[in-house]
């Protein structure tokens, strides 16, 4: 018999999320507490949220490191977890979080996460992410690809979140064009130089990686387009320092 639950925050950043933001947090309903930290969305965002009884705070947006540290402060739960508003967790899911945060076995855990495009999920085109640890001095770090300070790798989950990660072929694209700015523009910060060399090379091994270690190519016609829009991304992050260090943004 499991011991009594403990106390689960979930934490969701928005901004601009009327279409998905009801779905999300309807999918954790099962927590104890569910904060919702916007970035003053101009679209009807707030206003599902307050309606649904979640709790609301809003900070301005600088990097994703900085909101996700801001809204943990607000968590009362023994455990955190963090959500998007484009995920949802299954019941197969809440199960398994239920009785992993019960269990104490571990102090985080990571999730699957496969990545949906083109009508499809890609069960090899996945991550894993730490998204439910002890609220126990959390602390992301990185501005783009933020992560958990953590001291070793947690163990994952079975059950996978569902993420419906780009709604088509130009959005997938566009968001890796806005990750690529953020990436250059931090490197750039750090004093780094793109080389012909990174240039050329690192896309090409990128797709190498994805498509045939990571066995994307399993996924059929969709894994290869997320391989090369991989490599486009890679390549445009180096274009992208080219243009900052030629003063050309």
């Amino acid at each position: 018999m499991l011991k009594e639950s403990k106390k689960l925050s979930v934490i969701i950043l928005t901004y601009n999320e009327e279409f998905h933001i009801a779905h999300a947090i309807k999918s954790v309903a099962f927590a104890d507490e569910i904060i919702v930290l916007d970035s003053y969305s101009t679209d009807s965002t707030a206003e599902i949220v307050s309606n649904l009884g979640a709790k609301l705070i809003f900070r301005k947006f600088d990097n994703y490191c900085n909101q996700r540290n801001h809204a943990i402060k607000s968590a009362s739960g023994e455990w955190v977890l963090f959500l998007d508003a484009d995920e949802r967790v299954t019941d197969e899911l809440k199960d398994e979080i239920l009785e992993s945060i019960n269990l104490n076995n571990s102090n985080a855990y990571r999730i699957w996460f496969p990545h949906f495009f083109m009508d499809r999920f890609l069960f090899h085109y996945t991550d894993k992410v730490t998204r439910l640890i002890k609220n126990e001095n959390i602390r992301f770090e990185n501005e783009v690809h933020e992560k958990l300070v953590l001291k070793s790798k947690p163990p994952v989950l079975k059950n996978y979140m569902i993420h419906y990660t780009y709604k088509g072929l130009f959005n997938f694209i566009s968001k890796k064009d806005k990750y690529a700015w953020f990436q250059a523009k931090m490197s750039f910060e750090k004093g780094k130089k793109a080389t012909l060399l990174l240039l050329f090379f690192k896309p090409f091994y990128r797709f190498f990686h994805t498509y045939f270690i990571k066995r994307v190519y399993l996924d059929g016609v969709p894994g290869l387009a997320a391989a090369s829009i991989d490599a486009y991304g890679v390549f445009s992050r180096y274009a992208k320092m080219v243009l900052l260090e030629k003063n050309l943004e």
